[in-house]
């Protein structure tokens, strides 16, 4: 026993000391990059060309918030540990400032880098190119191919350009899950499920093989919603005929055989694209619009967005710095017990920022921006009261839904003065549920038996190596119950509805945004910038004279210089080059085999980051990629 106890030992401290030496390895690159950062950090952001094209190329997923401090997630992508994200503010201000800028003559879209993000925020970014579009400036996209959601953002350009190889793939919206049970069985794994609510899906992964026909019909209808959504709007950007996309996609394999294969021609025949042209020309054709770049390459006078949004930042630091604002606060994420990193709510992270707008005189108002599945009742709850402390401190609340707000998203809106989401926001699935695992026949298959006695009856019913106790089950039933029952009261009451209407619209079934309305969840159809200036309106500030500030946790000041170093790190690392010798610190995890593996893995995660003290969850399982 002991050759094999210090065999193990040994066979730990290499593999410690080989990890820890790969970090440090990692560490050091990346302060370099600091360094070189650093000995450059006072000088002027690249300055805004006289007569220039706003590149919008956004990377990955968009959010609302980034996951993790800016070194967090540098050090993360060092380790591939973290997919690529592009703020949406990021985008919708660079739009907004450029509308009015003379020096941007047009926007071009170059969207191959995006990967998805929520039709809310899709729509989001639409107003504001529409706002481009309307003072007087082109916007062309340019793709070597469009998916749905770049598709999406394309359609709201005045003209869509396309590789002569490209294809444009509308592969409209889909609903699947990956379920667990029969692994969980093979695993000799008991799940105790409790929940209220014969639509509350999100613990079916882990019961079922397949979908309920509870959650397929509830789910059919918020998913033709979203679709029909997005039809709508990109038919009338394209000004195509109604039901041509659908045509488009139904027929999409038969419109490029009767191409010869050429599906770039079926896309033009189908208007769906304007022009075909290889990148030289596109670049040709932009130099004729926005003049050539002083960098000699060929290539068209652009700044990309994220360094525009550095160059004209300094106007909207100031209007942060008025008397007078609203505040903004964003709750992104799954939301968990305690404190927590950006891109996941930590019930008493959040309501530390809404204590700080409280407390803030400067602050007349707050919106809280909403993108959240939900989580943790208790922490749920916890936020909660901070918004009712808020309001009885005489700041209206607004609360402005971004894709999701459902369950314990729904939760913490519900409080709110008003409600506002978008007609594609994907909210309600107002329920709860609790799961937990026991392991006793897995470790009876391994020979491993557990067995003792306690001073009271409930003493060991909740041991994860024991069958769920009687008393244990009782508990938990009549907690499941007693919470629904609080979070519809509370539906009920803050909403103006009887017990019944609010059971009638809850009992976990999900809606869109505009269903949500007509049902009394809802109070307005509109994005945040409407949402901003309805808590205005409430708090009595006239138009132009407040600022809109987002509150966010307050750093030490080294955090803070290493937070803002560490994500210009990463741009850097990129414009040096080092994009593919940082490539080869990272793992394969592409292709078809990296996407069921990252699908898969996002499921597991959910069950780690469930951590409330009762284990009681509010959770959908509707975010739709």
């Amino acid at each position: 026993m002991f050759i094999f106890r210090f065999i193990g030992n040994l066979l730990r401290a290499i593999w410690y000391g080989l990890n820890t030496l790969r970090r440090i390895l990692h560490l050091l690159l990346l302060l370099a990059i600091f360094a070189v950062l650093l000995a450059g950090a006072v000088g002027q952001p690249k300055a805004v060309p006289s007569s220039a094209a706003l590149v919008i190329n956004p990377s990955g997923t968009l959010v609302e918030q980034l996951e993790g401090s800016p070194l967090d997630r540098a050090l993360a992508d060092l380790n591939n540990q973290a997919p690529p994200q592009t703020l949406v503010r990021e985008i919708t201000d660079s739009l907004e400032r450029a509308a009015a800028d003379k020096r941007i003559k047009a926007v071009v879209l170059d969207l191959d880098g995006l990967e998805g993000g929520g039709l809310a925020k899709l729509q989001t970014i639409g107003d504001k190119i529409r706002m481009v579009r309307e003072s007087g400036k082109k916007v062309i996209a340019v793709g070597s191919g469009y998916t749905r959601d770049q598709y999406y953002l394309a359609s709201q350009a005045d003209e869509v350009i396309m590789h002569e190889l490209g294809l444009v793939y509308l592969e409209g919206y889909d609903y699947y899950r990956t379920f667990f049970r029969s692994a969980l069985e093979k695993l000799q794994v008991d799940l105790n499920v409790f929940r209220v609510g014969e639509f509350k899906s999100f613990v079916e992964p882990f019961i079922r093989d397949d979908m309920s026909a509870e959650d397929r019909e509830a789910s059919r209808v918020w998913l033709a919603g979203l679709w029909a959504a997005w039809e709508q709007d990109v038919a009338t950007a394209r000004k195509l005929q109604p039901g041509a996309l659908q045509a488009y996609a139904d027929d999409l394999a038969g419109r490029v055989e009767a191409e010869q294969g050429n599906a770039a021609r079926a896309a033009v025949k189908a208007g769906l694209v304007d022009r075909l042209m290889s990148r030289p020309e596109v670049d040709d054709y932009l130099i004729e619009l926005v003049g050539e770049s002083k960098t000699e390459d060929g290539s068209y006078s652009a700044i990309d967005f994220r360094a525009y949004a550095l160059a004209t930042g300094i106007e909207q630091r100031l209007q942060d710095g008025r008397e007078r604002n609203v505040g903004v606060i964003v709750a992104s994420g799954q939301i968990v017990d305690g404190e927590a990193a950006p891109g996941t709510i930590g019930g008493d992270t959040l309501a530390a920022e809404i204590r700080s707008a409280r407390l803030d005189d400067a602050i007349d108002a707050v919106v809280l921006r909403i993108d959240s599945p939900g989580g943790s009742m208790f922490a749920s709850e916890v936020i909660f009261d901070e918004i009712e402390a808020l309001k009885a401190a005489g700041k209206p609340v607004i609360a402005s839904m971004s894709s999701v707000a459902a369950s314990g998203g729904y939760y913490i809106a519900m409080q709110a003065d008003e409600i506002w989401a978008r007609n594609t926001t994907i909210t309600g699935s107002i329920g709860v549920g609790a799961i937990v695992p026991t392991v006793p026949r897995t470790l009876d298959r391994v020979g491993v038996h557990v067995d003792g006695f306690g001073t009271t009856r409930l003493a060991g019913q909740l041991r994860a190596d024991r069958p769920l106790g009687d008393d244990a089950r009782r508990l938990l039933t009549a907690s499941v119950e007693d919470a629904y029952r609080i979070f519809v009261g509370k539906v009920a009451e803050t909403r103006k509805l009887t017990y019944e209407q609010a059971d009638g619209v809850a009992r976990g079934r999900v809606w869109i945004g505009a269903d949500a309305r007509e049902r009394g969840l809802v109070d307005r159809i509109g994005g945040l910038d409407e949402a901003v200036e309805a808590a205005a309106a409430l708090a009595g500030l006239e138009e132009g004279a407040y600022g809109r500030r987002y509150v966010q946790p307050k750093l030490p000041f080294l955090q803070r210089l290493a937070s803002g170093l560490g994500a210009r790190a990463v741009r850097m690392a990129d414009s040096l080059g080092f994009g593919s010798f940082l490539a080869g610190l990272r793992g394969p995890g592409a292709g078809i085999v990296g996407d069921v593996v990252s699908r898969l893995d996002r499921e597991l995660k959910l069950l780690s980051r469930f951590n409330d003290p009762r284990g009681i969850y509010a959770h959908c399982l509707c975010v739709i990629e």
